[in-house]
């Protein structure tokens, strides 16, 4: 990915951890929520002992351990730059568990130290358009999703027919 390249090109590392056995879970977190600093990261977790949760919908939801040696991929901060919230990094923890020890392994694919990092062009709002073609466009969708609106004004200043309008 040439956005994370910088002057050395992109960086690869792997974290192994494990997470103890814990009698009082309640009373201890494995790793307090979060979200992953760098780019994308693919992780391979235990097959048998939970603990991984991440926030949806306003509510934590586990993460069931990993049957036959599935990866789980998750996106981090940087993503979510590149893409201008596109891709989100998303919130997670580890919970302490009473049923074993929990293993993780996780591999981060992340930018150089000096990548300059800033969202793609492509999906960024207009960075000009006339308000006018703007008020004419949110009359129609004034009460629609403001998602598919401005999706709509990215695609009619980029040349391309309006998902919601039908204009060229």
């Amino acid at each position: 990915m040439e956005a994370f390249s910088g002057s050395r090109g992109p960086s690869v590392g792997t974290k192994v951890a494990i997470y103890p056995q814990c009698p009082l879970p309640e009373r201890i977190r494995g790793l307090r929520e979060h979200t992953d600093a760098g780019g994308i990261i693919l992780l391979l977790q235990d097959d048998q002992v939970p603990g991984l949760e991440f926030f949806k919908d306003g509510k934590w939801v586990k993460i069931p351990p990993s049957k036959n040696n599935r990866l789980f991929v998750n996106t981090g901060d940087q993503v979510e730059i590149l893409t201008n919230g596109t891709y989100k990094s998303a919130l997670h923890r580890v919970l302490a568990m009473k049923d074993g020890n929990r293993l993780s392994i996780a591999t981060f694919y992340n930018p150089a130290g000096d990548a300059i990092i800033s969202p793609a062009p492509k999906l960024l709002l207009p960075s000009h358009y006339c308000f006018r073609d703007y008020l004419n466009l949110y009359t129609k969708t004034k009460f629609g999703d403001k998602d598919l609106r401005f999706q709509s004004l990215k695609n009619m200043v980029n040349g391309h027919p309006s998902i919601l309008t039908g204009e060229n």
